[in-house]
């Protein structure tokens, strides 16, 4: 039997055209769903390093609440029992530091800029898990879908395709949610 005349090295020339046109959209979603699962991993690697931030900064400002008490308490101790020069100064370099615990703009350390910089990344965080939320949603679509579209080339139901297709759609949509307005829509 020729190559030509139904042998195996001419079948790919006469596989179904359709299941093909599947075929590259199976490739497709693949290609997405690599996308969605890489995009995914970095949000989810990043809400968790700035979720350890946040939580840094919030004990670096409940140090500093601590060491201001401390410090405040002391210096209102020996106000009550100042006799000499010397105490005085020291009392009065209390207060001061006290008073530096509260606002240090120069290094970003006082409670002030602290709970800035913890809300900041508290922020950054949330943006970070509802993107990672969105692309795990991409990610269930387009495997789905693969999975759907797969079954089309075995069964012919092209409704099976359609159907891939659309959730291939909602897949692509989750992605362009989580990578530019991930705060827009919440599902969770």
């Amino acid at each position: 039997m020729s190559a030509g005349h139904g042998g195996h090295a001419d079948h790919g020339d006469h596989a179904n055209p359709v299941n093909k046109k599947i075929a590259l959209l199976i490739a497709l979603l693949a290609l997405v769903l690599a996308f969605s699962e890489t995009l995914g991993k970095a949000a989810q690697t990043s809400a968790l390093s700035l979720n350890i931030e946040a939580s840094n900064l919030w004990a670096f400002f409940q140090a500093k609440t601590i060491r201001q008490t401390v410090l405040r308490t002391a210096a209102e101790q020996a106000d009550l029992a100042a006799a000499s020069e010397k105490t005085k100064k020291q009392v009065d370099s209390w207060k001061k530091t006290a008073e530096r615990y509260q606002s240090e703009p120069e290094t970003s350390e006082g409670r002030k800029e602290l709970a800035e910089r913890a809300k900041a990344a508290e922020q950054k965080r949330d943006r970070a898990l509802a993107a990672y939320h969105h692309y795990e949603l991409a990610s269930a679509a387009v495997q789905i879908a693969i999975v759907l579209a797969s079954a089309a080339i075995i069964t012919g139901a092209m409704a099976l395709t359609w159907i891939g297709i659309g959730l291939g759609v909602v897949g692509i949509v989750f992605c362009i949610i989580g990578f530019f307005f991930p705060m827009a829509v919440h599902l969770f």
